[in-house]
């Protein structure tokens, strides 16, 4: 059901079944290590190139979801899947067998957050019994195609933030389940024409602060309505943007904000800069983090505001801007 001037308000609150989490040695040693279903330290994951291997982190993923829910994919009617590759090869390649008819999404690191509001649109208009929601991102996949070769060897500025090696997946359907979707605030593209690729968290910021800000105003909510206001991968250079950006406006979230880029990695100690980043990286701290403190009851009520920078290669070298988009999702408590 249509809420305020652009989200949505799921009357059947389609519940989240389970939820996986796969993800690369990296991210198996940072501070969210003991949570994740698997740490696989073999970063080729047992294939010939670095693409191959992110779309078998993603069939991994997705078994391992299933398999967890008690659901077989044939009983899945839709899958909602995306990557940061080009034509979304890691997902072409990573889920054909599992032959789910499958609509490929594309919202850079917001892909997680836009890929659970549409299968929980599919649920709540009984499009569909069960859907499947994932995202995933490889270090080195996604530095080859945006960046540099691993062999140059460049140096990183402290605004640059690392890849996540991951993938997140959750099963939805109908009743029980372990959380339930009550709504959701597609976001819009934002574009202060900011153009430092070495420093995403800024680029995306306004367009985080513009989601949450919708969301507030379409439900009607205060930042005290949520137990924790969850951004995807701002890192700490973008949440400081964004935070000051919505004091301005008068909504105060710092004391109940969490950035997944800033806790998925030990900045210091894992070298990795302002935080980490890639559709991944709110995948599998939503999956491996957030859902469990929901499940348990620590948190009746948050908003998953994965965060994304829509930039590509060719943008970037033809001098183009970086605009911005986030996808916000309501998630609660069962009971």
């Amino acid at each position: 059901m249509q809420q305020g001037k652009q989200s949505i308000r799921f009357e059947r609150t389609p519940r989240i079944l389970e939820a996986a989490s796969v993800v690369g040695e990296k991210e198996g040693q940072g501070p969210l290590a003991a949570e994740f279903d698997e740490i696989e330290n073999d970063p080729m994951f047992g294939t010939e190139n670095w693409e191959a291997a992110e779309s078998a982190l993603q069939k991994r993923a997705a078994e391992r979801v299933l398999e967890k829910a008690g659901v077989v994919r044939t009983q899945v009617r839709y899958l909602f899947a995306g990557d940061l590759l080009g034509q979304l090869i890691a997902t072409s390649f990573g889920t054909v067998d599992l032959e789910i008819p499958v609509l490929g999404l594309y919202g850079a690191c917001s892909t997680m957050g836009e890929a659970m509001g549409l299968a929980a649109s599919f649920i709540d208009s009984e499009n569909a019994d069960y859907t499947l929601a994932l995202a995933s991102s490889h270090f080195a996949s996604a530095e080859k195609q945006f960046r540099f070769p691993l062999e140059y060897g460049n140096q990183r500025p402290y605004s640059a933030t690392w890849t996540v090696t991951g993938c997140g997946a959750v099963v939805l359907g109908k009743q029980g389940g372990i959380a339930k979707i009550t709504g959701m605030t597609p976001g819009k593209i934002v574009d202060m024409g900011y153009k430092d690729s070495m420093n995403m968290g800024a680029a995306m910021a306004p367009a985080a602060a513009d989601t949450i800000l919708r969301n507030f105003q379409d439900f009607e909510r205060r930042p005290e309505d949520y137990d924790q206001v969850i951004t995807g991968d701002l890192g700490t250079i973008g949440t400081e943007i964004m935070i000051n950006f919505l004091r301005n406006k008068g909504y105060d979230i710092a004391g109940r904000h969490m950035d997944c880029g800033i806790a998925i990695f030990d900045a210091d100690r894992q070298d990795t800069h302002a935080g980490g980043s890639g559709c991944g990286c709110s995948a599998v701290t939503f999956c491996a983090h957030i859902l469990p403190k929901i499940r348990a009851g620590q948190w009746k009520r948050v908003l998953f505001v994965p965060t994304g920078a829509l930039l590509s290669s060719t943008s970037f070298n033809e001098g183009n801007s970086i605009p911005g988009i986030a996808h916000g999702v309501v998630v609660e408590a069962v009971k």
